[in-house]
């Protein structure tokens, strides 16, 4: 049983705001840092993977849409990525990254000391691209966490950007939010598990990693990207409107 867990989720390769992260004292005496997934479909995507295969077993990895597009588009299997920024970053990865990104689980589990078992993964238990919001309906929670043992009594999860806890069905969810691609609040955002949860933000240097991301990447068009998504221009009214459709609210009775 582990008495602390770190979530970091949706990191998409922003390198300073993840070494703000790992230099927060919870995170750097975690005795896990579990990444929910979407790593390094971002600006810095080689540096981001470098630095934590550096970190050794204390780091357990899980596979998101974004790292398996990645892989899809270098191993010839899709030709274009909707994020414009990701075919940019999965030609940047060496064959090590690569074979790394293709031998992530979709999801796994840990005990974790308070919170009994714990399934991470990046979007739902099945499906790393499906969408659950912190007020979608019930009856969507009941379906994307069907099947689960029934031990299972707390999900982690990610991809939607915006973090959140609540109650779906007896099963405690949480989200940590963005780390490196936050909506509706700047900072890099995480979480901390045992023996309860807590939401964390990071605040670093916007400016200056701008600046920086700007120097070292040859992404087109990284002034921009690094302005919308490090200051978070999207907001949370954006996001979840955006991402509304995709839950079945608009089908739903």
């Amino acid at each position: 049983m582990l008495n602390r867990v770190a979530v970091l989720s949706d990191i998409h390769g922003v390198l300073p705001a993840l070494e703000a992260v790992l230099a927060e004292p919870d995170v750097s005496t975690a005795e896990r840092i579990v990444l929910t997934g979407d790593i390094a479909a971002g600006p810095q995507p080689t540096q981001v993977l470098d630095l934590l295969t550096g970190l050794g077993d204390r780091v357990v990895w899980i596979n998101g849409n974004a790292d398996r597009e990645l892989l899809e588009y270098r191993r010839g299997q899709r030709d274009s990525i909707p994020d414009p920024i990701a075919p940019w970053a999965a030609e940047q990865l060496r064959e090590d990254h690569l074979d790394l990104l293709g031998s992530l689980p979709q999801s796994l589990s840990l005990t974790v000391r308070g919170l009994g078992e714990v399934l991470f993964c990046h979007a739902t238990p099945s499906d790393d691209e499906e969408v659950v919001l912190v007020d979608s309906r019930l009856d969507r929670w009941k379906e994307v966490l069907s099947g689960l043992d029934a031990d299972v009594r707390t999900v982690v999860c990610g991809h939607t950007h915006m973090p959140f806890v609540r109650l779906a069905h007896g099963r405690l969810v949480i989200n940590p939010g963005s780390v490196g691609m936050p909506y509706g609040r700047a900072g890099a955002h995480w979480a901390v598990l045992g023996p309860g949860v807590e939401l964390r933000t990071t605040d670093f240097g916007i400016a200056a990693a701008a600046t920086r991301i700007g120097r070292d990447s040859t992404y087109p068009e990284i002034t921009e990207w690094a302005d919308y998504f490090l200051h978070a221009r999207a907001t949370d009214e954006d996001a979840l409107e955006a991402f509304a459709p995709r839950d079945g609210r608009r089908h739903a009775p």
